[in-house]
């Protein structure tokens, strides 16, 4: 496991930039974390990690976004609102599992039944004003 700590939104971001860079197509990446804790700005990071330009924003209300990059596209996943894990499963199952892709999973802790093994676990903890400890279990 490793630890990163941020102070900063940009340094959260950077965070999620470098382990980006380092994802293979296929990889499924299970955010855990309280409101606030920083979730999207990583998720904004991981895109850049990809080469993608658009900036991420929390799909809370509409479940998933997608993202192209030059290295396939990111599937953005916010679990906050989903009522059961067959809800996401039917509205979600084809970008779960698509291998030319990254998918990214907010609130995977909600339905860890729908987070497969394997994946790269992510824990964002705020420990203060503006302070976050990010612990990444690859």
């Amino acid at each position: 496991m490793s630890l990163t700590v941020s102070t900063h939104p940009d340094e959260t971001i950077a965070a999620g930039r470098v382990l980006g860079a380092r994802l293979a197509p296929g990889t499924v990446v299970a955010l855990a974390g309280d409101l606030g804790a920083g979730k999207t700005h990583f998720v904004r990071g991981l895109v850049a990690g990809w080469g993608g330009t658009e900036p991420a924003t929390s799909p809370t209300f509409t479940l998933l976004h997608e993202y192209a990059t030059p290295r396939g596209p990111v599937f953005h996943l916010d679990l906050y609102r989903a009522r059961t894990a067959a809800e996401v499963w039917d509205a979600a199952h084809d970008e779960m599992s698509e291998a030319t892709g990254l998918v990214v999973i907010e609130w995977a802790d909600r339905f860890p039944e729908l987070v497969p093994p394997g994946a790269c676990r992510v824990s964002l903890t705020a420990t203060g004003e503006g302070r976050r400890e990010i612990a990444i279990e690859p």
